[in-house]
């Protein structure tokens, strides 16, 4: 097939494009430029999309390679237009949220912490590059303690443990990680949703 190059860089693009669940929570502060990239490459298919198309209404389309091309260039682009994130949501597959506290920071930073199922933990955090973290977490009275923690962005020290107690911004509870039993300051997330502590 003539343009069999530009298929397959139009599956693979999508396929990249849909798998992103698995590989940005890994590339840190490469997240941001690739993303770009990402958009460069989506708007040059488009563009070629749309020449494809009128060169298909000149030949009445005729030219049957031409017509498969299009047809898959625009499935890929309109499936990745409507689910950017991906038509597949992944996450479900790691679990129910049984707990979910989130934080918007400076610059439209935000960071989302969540608990699953089968003590399991998972933090996002999009500022600059997105970066995850996983671990496993135990409640001891109105305490989450975390172990096993795997950092994907830098050596630092993750919080040891977290509580539940009254915002310092709201007039309802937060959910506080400490680094250590000396931090007196914490950091305060916003509870979104709660079915796992009182």
């Amino acid at each position: 097939m003539k343009n069999k190059g530009l298929v397959i860089t139009t599956i693979v693009f999508f396929l990249i494009v849909n798998l992103s669940h698995f590989w940005e929570g890994k590339i840190g502060i490469w997240a941001f430029p690739i993303f770009i990239y990402l958009i460069i490459i989506f708007l040059v298919l488009l563009m070629i999309c749309l020449i494809q198309i009128v060169k298909g209404f000149k030949e009445k389309f005729s030219n049957r390679n031409r017509n498969v091309m299009i047809v898959i260039i625009a499935i890929s682009l309109g499936l990745i237009f409507l689910k950017p994130r991906g038509i597949i949501n992944f996450d479900r597959f790691e679990g129910e949220d049984l707990f979910i506290a989130q934080r918007e920071g400076a610059l439209n930073c935000m960071t989302t912490f969540k608990l699953k199922p089968n003590n399991k933990f998972k933090e996002r955090s999009v500022c600059f590059g997105i970066s995850e973290v996983r671990g496993n977490y135990e409640i001891k009275n109105d305490t989450i303690f975390f172990s096993n923690v795997s950092v994907t962005r830098g050596s630092e020290e993750y919080y040891k443990f977290g509580i539940l107690k009254k915002s310092k911004y709201r007039d309802e509870k937060a959910f506080f990680r400490y680094r250590s039993g000396s931090d007196s300051i914490g950091h305060e997330l916003w509870i979104k949703k709660n079915e796992i502590m009182n």
